[in-house]
């Protein structure tokens, strides 16, 4: 089963029609239980950091994720749920994120026009299962003002005032600071793929 968490994400609608576009079953799960259940997790995000954390800690599921994530269920985190795999955000210091990665979110440099919106090409850096059957330097839809730096699981960046991890994979961990959802026939792929893993 494909459980996609609902915590009221407004790209919620768009990623089920996109994996709806493609012919795969899923369940909107809003509890530690589903998630428990899931042979595949997604978690959308679009907003703010702080606010998308609180959520998950009032609906009490932050523990079923990292014991998900680290018992080897894969898992896409789209925009914010990329980011939610990491330590802590500068959107939002006093709040901690899933910490299945070590580091911290960051926003762009005050000089930069934010949001980072629209679209903009991959750099590939690593061998990249979510990038597969696609060109070497894919266009993908972006909007956000954080990032997260560049890993050792960096699979793919972009570069806005400077180069920033835009694909993370790491086994059964997969990030992209992108909207697949928004992103087209790349988009559609990109999450066929994760589907067919």
């Amino acid at each position: 089963m494909i459980a996609i968490f609902d915590y009221g994400a407004g790209n919620l609608r768009s990623v089920e029609n996109t994996l709806g576009e493609i012919g795969a079953t899923y369940t909107l799960v809003r509890d530690a239980a589903g998630l428990r259940k899931a042979s595949k997790i997604i978690l959308p995000g679009v907003g703010h950091f702080g606010q998308m954390m609180r959520a998950l800690d009032r609906m009490e599921v932050r523990e079923a994720f990292i014991e998900c994530i680290r018992g080897s269920v894969p898992f896409l985190g789209i925009c914010l749920g990329l980011q939610a795999l990491f330590t802590s955000s500068e959107e939002a210091p006093e709040v901690q994120g899933l910490g299945v990665f070590q580091g911290t979110v960051r926003r762009f440099p005050k000089d930069a026009r934010v949001p980072h919106m629209g679209w903009n090409e991959l750099e590939l850096r690593a061998p990249s299962r979510l990038f597969s059957r696609l060109e070497p330097k894919p266009y993908v839809y972006f909007a956000h003002s954080y990032y997260v730096p560049e890993t050792q699981a960096t699979a793919a960046t972009c570069h806005y005032c400077l180069p920033y991890t835009a694909v993370l994979e790491a086994g059964n961990i997969f990030g992209v600071q992108f909207h697949p959802e928004k992103s087209g026939p790349v988009g559609l792929r990109i999450v066929k793929n994760f589907v067919e893993m």
